[in-house]
């Protein structure tokens, strides 16, 4: 049996807690479901005995392989109501 790279999965766990800290929404991918489940993470990704990258989430029983879980797209910004609001004053 081959042996885990444990400095890859730990590169991997840190590489999504700096993008993604404590309270992120993620989507998880549940055993079963075909549509991702939206939820929050309440940990930091971590190595789960020496071999799984996983993380652990709001409303998700137990926790989730780490590659199973992606981030919630930013929204785009809502266009600035200033103009709207110089116009008026205009008028």
């Amino acid at each position: 049996m081959k042996k885990p790279n444990v400095q890859k999965m730990q590169a991997e766990c840190d590489a999504f807690n700096a993008a993604h800290p404590i309270g992120a929404e993620v989507f998880v991918q549940l055993d079963g479901v075909d549509e991702p489940f939206k939820t929050r993470t309440r940990s930091s990704a971590q190595i789960l005995s020496g071999h799984t990258p996983v993380i652990w989430l709001e409303n998700v029983s137990g926790c989730y392989l780490l590659e199973c879980v992606s981030a919630v797209p930013a929204q785009a910004e809502a266009p600035s109501s200033e103009p709207a609001r110089a116009e008026r004053q205009r008028a």
